[in-house]
């Protein structure tokens, strides 16, 4: 029976070094809930130069990630470099190696999912991948293993802290969006181009592997609708508070008829459900399930102990397969080659309640004018506010619908925003019920 698990870190920056510190500082309790010593071996990193600000033998730092891929001695190789390539590469090698894996690369894991899992299950050894999505939030175990007796209904997360902390902060302290952003950056919550995160992109990551997990199934991220924030101001954040909802960043999930409604865009829920209390930095993942009905896991969804903790957990895990020699056996995440793809549902033809944003001139008629396109495409106005002149001429009239198709959505509003009335384009904002 084996008692040492040796390890290897390719990546020693904010989430490796917390990871070695974790393990260094609390190492006689995470090897006694691994049943055996875990050894950190060897550190690969381009820089090992600079301290981290913990002790380590300088003698295990290399600048050669495939001194770790190649060890005959590793059992476990953790990827947290980021980034596509060439971290695909190192999973993959070290995978064909016999090694088992821990990353929390949410690219790779999203663009290739089902090669990643693939080779893991022809080379009989685990992927562990907690850290992906919600940091230290335990949402891949609990799908795994927690909530494994049940068929997932639906998925509704917040899990990009950058766009949560920028739209609490809108509405919270008075501000517009580019000088919370610069906030923000000033505070390391966003990043220099924070664009992955501001259009969605980090999100639809997340999505695509919650989504993979929860229903069985693959979901590349080209099928995953995703839409940004930048459009949102702090006017339709106090709108929607006072139609009694909030504005978040949802990644939803959702099956029904045999197919999958896989999206993440900025969306009206109300101030009464669970996920409108999720604000700053924090994340949270709320389930349905058929058999548990609602749940939710909430927590810091970044930063560099937070994940570390995740990882730091696989690690355990693994070493437990390990050293009881069930590693491989039982898959890490569900995967069946050749298991046919769920089909996904087209935004296009999903039915949406809307919040909608005009910016028209102040005149008599222009309200006939937009009920009457939208009328033509069957859609039904449920409320009506105009709001105080915005500036010169121009006004904001604020209409929610009833529920219509996006497409019929779609082509009313191009229609509309041609109207010479019309003097802005508008913005549209759909309202989930979260269930």
């Amino acid at each position: 029976m084996k008692n040492d698990i040796k390890v290897g870190l390719i990546g020693f920056g904010t989430v490796g070094a917390s990871a070695v510190k974790i393990i260094n500082e609390n190492n006689a309790k995470v090897s006694r809930r691994a049943g055996g010593k875990i050894i950190v071996k060897w550190i690969a990193d381009k820089d090992i130069t600079t301290s981290r600000g913990i002790k380590i033998d300088k003698k295990i730092l290399t600048t050669d990630a495939y001194r770790i891929i190649n060890d005959p001695e590793i059992d476990i190789v953790v990827e947290l470099i980021g980034g596509v390539e060439p971290a695909h590469k190192f999973i993959i090698d070290a995978l064909n190696n016999g090694k088992h894996v821990v990353t929390a690369n949410k690219a790779v894991l999203a663009k290739y999912w089902e090669e990643i899992m693939e080779t893991a299950k022809k080379n009989g050894v685990d992927v562990y991948i907690e850290a992906s999505v919600g940091a230290g939030i335990p949402v891949i175990q609990a799908l795994h293993d927690g909530l494994a007796a049940n068929n997932i209904k639906s998925i509704y997360g917040i899990v990009n802290g950058t766009t949560n902390y920028i739209l609490t902060r809108m509405l919270e302290d008075k501000k517009d969006f580019a000088e919370v952003l610069k906030d923000a950056q000033k505070k390391g919550y966003a990043e220099a181009d924070p664009s992955t995160d501001l259009e969605g992109k980090d999100a639809g990551n997340k999505l695509a592997i919650l989504s993979s997990i929860a229903f069985d199934t693959v979901v590349d991220l080209k099928d995953v609708y995703v839409e940004g924030i930048s459009r949102i101001t702090r006017k339709d954040m106090l709108n929607a508070r006072e139609l009694g909802y909030v504005i978040k960043l949802l990644a939803i999930a959702k099956a029904a008829d045999g197919e999958l409604d896989v999206r993440v865009h900025p969306a009206l829920i109300s101030c009464e459900h669970q996920l409108a209390a999720v604000d700053d930095v924090y994340n949270a993942v709320y389930f349905v399930g058929d058999a548990v009905g609602p749940v939710m896991f909430y927590g810091q969804g970044a930063g560099g102990a937070s994940a570390a903790s995740a990882v730091v957990s696989d690690i355990i895990y693994i070493s437990r397969n390990i050293i009881n020699g069930i590693a491989g056996r039982v898959p890490s995440v569900f995967f069946e080659k050749g298991k046919s793809k769920i089909k996904i549902k087209p935004i296009d033809e999903i039915k949406f309640r809307y919040f909608l944003r005009f910016i028209v001139l102040d005149k008599p008629g222009v309200f006939a004018k937009i009920a009457g396109v939208l009328a033509k495409y069957g859609i039904s106005i449920s409320s009506v506010d105009q709001k105080e002149q915005d500036s010169g001429s121009k006004v904001p009239v604020i209409i929610t619908t009833d529920e219509a198709k996006e497409k019929e959505m779609r082509k009313a509003l191009a229609e509309i925003d041609k109207l010479s009335v019309t003097k802005e384009k508008t913005l549209a904002l759909r309202i989930e019920k979260g269930e």
